[in-house]
């Protein structure tokens, strides 16, 4: 005689209810900066998120399972990234991470997530080197190093630049690669730098180096910062009557600057695999998704990071899911090199990188950047 268990169980066969039973919650660690200065970038990115796994869920989740986002406030500071990666993976167990929001504090807690053999997976940093910390380690935001030399020479076609002036942050990680880059990428377009300024994170007075810049009479300002100090720059760069181009790295691709920059903000050139001027069917469906969602303009990070939701997404799919978190954890390590994906920010790979030593470390993004100039509020394609 089949005991009450067997025949309960027989039951949720015939109905359909056991695999439903199976089904469990996909808990993902999303480590960004929500206060702060970078909360900029932070909350667009948070917003890029939750779109994408909400439209995931509402389409069945990924093989029957929901995805549940563990959303923690990094801040933009180092201390915070790491205490909030430690949490995410020793205390709440999620899969993976996704996050930080600045390169400083990836450099600081992707360790975290490689010592503990946890997918870590960048959508905004881009600063050189940080893929290089292990093989658990991604990232879609394309380098500084892929797209800075092509922002110039689009930009040197547009507007004739013969020399420039340089203005870079030269106490963040991300900032300091920006200029590595730039620099590298001018003297191979043999365009000569008429002087060389710096400033700090938390400035807001750089009247001293733009005084500087305009007596060297550059064709441009080159300038690697981020929107909170790129912003201001700008708005002073006009008021002392500096009227020249600046191109930009990844920290001022934001349409915050039409607001932080009000009237300074046109002639501001930036590289990017994501526009919201381009017209593709994926990135119009996630344009309209995002502006009904949040009734605000969607940025490129807020891009990224829904792109980057999707990706794991496809490589989730191709994991079985065994509920032994370490064996889950590597098989979706194995899975996501694989996975391609044509988005808001257009066809994506991945690309393994090189760690010490020449060996094969983590993986970086494989897409070719878009050129934009702010023209009016709104940033303009340029080829």
């Amino acid at each position: 005689m089949k005991s009450t268990m067997t025949k309960l169980l027989s039951a949720l066969v015939a109905t359909g209810m056991v695999a439903a039973a199976h089904a469990a919650d996909l808990k993902i660690g999303v480590a960004e900066a929500l206060s702060g200065g970078a909360a900029q970038y932070g909350a667009a990115i948070k917003n890029g998120f939750q779109l994408a796994a909400d439209e995931i869920n509402a389409s069945g989740g990924i093989n029957g399972n929901k995805l549940v986002l563990q959303i923690e406030d990094e801040q933009g500071k180092k201390e915070e990234a790491i205490n909030v990666f430690k949490k995410l993976i020793f205390q709440d167990k999620v899969l993976m991470v996704f996050g930080p929001t600045l390169s400083n504090s990836a450099q600081a807690a992707d360790p975290i997530a490689q010592a503990g053999k946890t997918v870590a997976f960048g959508t905004s940093n881009t600063a050189d080197g940080i893929t290089s910390i292990g093989d658990f380690i991604f990232r879609n935001s394309v380098t500084e190093a892929d797209v800075l030399p092509e922002t110039i020479k689009v930009a040197a076609k547009h507007t004739g630049i013969k020399k420039v002036a340089v203005l870079y942050g030269n106490d963040d990680v991300f900032t300091k690669s920006g200029y590595d880059n730039f620099k590298k990428a001018l003297e191979d377009l043999k365009i000569p730098v008429t002087t060389t300024e710096t400033f700090a994170k938390g400035d807001v007075d750089f009247k001293a180096q733009l005084t500087k810049i305009k007596a060297s009479n550059p064709d441009a300002i080159v300038l690697s910062a981020l929107i909170a100090e790129g912003a201001p720059i700008m708005v002073q760069a006009r008021q002392l009557g500096i009227n020249v181009p600046f191109i930009g790295g990844n920290g001022m691709n934001s349409v915050k600057i039409f607001d932080l920059a009000k009237g300074s903000s046109d002639g501001l050139w930036v590289g990017s695999p994501w526009s919201i001027e381009n017209n593709t069917p994926a990135n119009t469906k996630f344009i309209a998704a995002y502006k009904a969602k949040y009734n605000v303009a969607p940025d490129q990070f807020a891009a990224q990071s829904y792109d980057a939701m999707y990706i794991a997404a496809g490589a989730i799919k191709n994991v079985k899911i065994s509920g032994n978190l370490d064996a889950d954890r590597k098989a979706l390590r194995d899975a996501l090199p694989k996975v391609t994906h044509d988005g808001a920010t257009g066809k994506f790979a991945f690309r393994q990188a090189m760690g010490k030593g020449g060996k094969p470390a983590g993986y970086d993004a494989q897409q070719a950047p878009i050129v934009s100039v702010t023209k009016g509020g709104k940033y303009v394609i340029e080829k």
